[in-house]
């Protein structure tokens, strides 16, 4: 099913068209508001009238997280304040959130892409979404929210946490389709397994899950584990929230609504415009965001676009999974490891849990990676030199996978923590 024939399966013509008309028209609007932009492009010696084609996008400023922290609070608002309906933020951990503005309009958008979004796992208005995204400044519970409004289905708004309640509601709601992020799920599935809850005893169909980054064997292991379709969702605050890309069931890529969000791939060394097939740092324009029009927005994740036919008849070009984030990578011994890898390999050994813990340590001035590992109850119950030959078997599959050799500690089951919301997955306890 698809939720809006006429966007989502629009000839190549049609939407270029559409595409230079929106970007000239946010160009326009971010210029004549936001004097953040108005300075960018005349540092730049550019100006609105001078994108004649989408290719001149290449002419405009990038647009950096930095940039929107140091615009704290709405300096980064195109629309008198009185005319946002509501703001979200990023969780400012590491220094002052980026706000994002929202007009009426704005909402309605999120609401489409969202219901595209929940289209996509086959929601409709029959469906009981059991929304565990945290509701609040994060924009995770409100976008899934809006989104499965505006198709009508019966969204539960749960929120993170609480997970024995959690379960009790899915078991007596009946819920259909779930909305988390993957390592959540992954924690629902492990309580659910504890009560001797079998997936055949719930109701699920699906779940859409985002907000961190998740490989195709973390996919097998929510699948197998629910019975389920596990499909990828991938937003920004800054953006919109979630609802700018979304896997339809093919699994072959996430369709980019490429109507509303204008996608580029650039290399995240020298900032050239990569062509679609190549892999790099996701670039992306709103192109009818009124209350915070953003331009060129370095996303910092990696990905590689592409151009080409879906089974499902959507005509959205399409990114890859994400594979690791440019500012997240762990450069060690001179060599870049993305977490992604370490826990492709984990995934690929039986015996272990999907939950594992990356340390990283600098005695004597040299890069140690530590990695921790669950074990399964029947694993960890063997003998010494059993798990001896487990732990050998993951370092090797580790070291094939990035190039090195790293230390793994095998721990006990459900001794790592556990998250409501993103997984911690790194601990770099260097002094960099």
């Amino acid at each position: 099913m698809i939720w809006n024939r006429k966007a989502e399966c629009m000839s190549a013509e049609e939407k270029e068209e559409l595409q230079l008309r929106r970007l000239q028209e946010v160009v326009k609007l971010a210029y004549e508001n936001v004097n953040y932009y108005k300075k960018r492009f005349k540092d730049l010696n550019v100006h609105p009238d001078d994108i004649e084609t989408l290719d001149d996008l290449k002419k405009l400023p990038f647009t950096t997280k930095t940039d929107l922290r140091d615009a704290y609070p709405f300096g980064m608002f195109a629309v008198p304040r009185d005319e946002i309906v509501e703001v979200h933020t990023t969780s400012g951990t590491t220094g002052k959130p980026t706000v994002s503005g929202y007009t009426q309009k704005d909402l309605d958008i999120w609401g489409e892409v969202m219901a595209r979004t929940l289209t996509m796992a086959g929601a409709s208005k029959k469906d009981l979404i059991q929304n565990c995204y945290g509701y609040g400044l994060f924009t995770g519970g409100l976008g899934v929210h809006y989104g499965a409004q505006k198709i009508g289905a019966t969204v539960i708004p749960i929120s993170a946490g609480n997970t024995q309640r959690q379960i009790q509601i899915m078991q007596d709601f009946g819920s259909t389709i779930l909305t988390c992020t993957p390592s959540y799920a992954l924690y629902l599935s492990e309580v659910l397994q504890n009560q001797g809850v079998e997936p055949e005893e719930i109701s699920l169909k699906s779940g859409v899950f985002g907000a961190e980054m998740w490989t195709e064997e973390m996919r097998e292991e929510i699948e197998n584990r629910f019975n389920i379709s596990a499909l990828n969702v991938y937003g920004l605050t800054e953006i919109i929230g979630p609802g700018v890309a979304q896997e339809c069931t093919k699994k072959s890529g996430l369709h980019i609504f490429d109507d509303h969000f204008y996608p580029e791939i650039i290399d995240p060394e020298n900032l050239k415009t990569l062509p679609h097939g190549e892999k790099g740092e996701l670039v992306l324009t709103t192109l009818t965001r009124e209350g915070m029009p953003i331009i060129r927005f370095r996303t910092r994740d990696i990905t590689t676009l592409r151009q080409e036919k879906c089974e499902c008849g959507r005509t959205h070009i399409k990114m890859d999974r994400i594979t690791g984030r440019s500012d997240d990578m762990l450069k060690i011994r001179g060599v870049i490891v993305f977490p992604s890898q370490i826990e492709r390999a984990i995934l690929n050994i039986k015996g272990l849990e999907p939950h594992y813990q990356i340390i990283v340590t600098q005695p004597h001035h040299l890069d140690e990676l530590e990695v921790q590992v669950e074990a399964s109850n029947i694993l960890f119950s063997d003998e010494v030199k059993h798990i001896e030959d487990v732990k050998k078997n993951i370092e090797d599959h580790i070291h094939d996978e990035i190039g090195l050799r790293v230390n793994v500690t095998l721990v006990e089951p459900q001794s790592l923590p556990r998250s409501n919301g993103k997984a911690v997955r790194v601990i770099d306890r260097r002094n960099l």
